[in-house]
């Protein structure tokens, strides 16, 4: 598994261990990209208001998109809350990843 984040212990570790626990990813990265948003809707000084991330996990397996996306969306429902106002999702099944590779 992989991760990168810009601020390690802030959002991106919590986000991190959220989807780790619920998803088991094959792979993960997170990506602060707070930073080209600043100024911008939603974004905050100090940033982590905006993350892309990209899991590969076996719990998407016969998810629809849409789903997968709801399901990521629900477990982060508190960092939403809690001042979290963007994320570029790129969920795969480790099927799809070997597909393309």
């Amino acid at each position: 598994m992989s991760e990168i984040t810009s601020n390690p212990g802030g959002r991106a570790e919590r986000l991190r261990s959220i989807l780790t626990t619920h998803l088991a990813p094959l792979e993960l990265e997170i990506v602060d990209d707070s930073a080209r948003h600043a100024g911008h809707s939603g974004a905050q000084a100090g940033g982590q208001t905006h993350f892309n991330v990209r899991i590969v996990s076996a719990a998407f397996t016969g998810v629809s998109r849409v789903q997968r996306s709801r399901l990521v969306h629900d477990l982060l429902v508190a960092e939403f809350t809690d001042g979290l106002h963007a994320l570029s999702l790129t969920l795969r099944t480790p099927t799809e990843v070997a597909k393309v590779a």
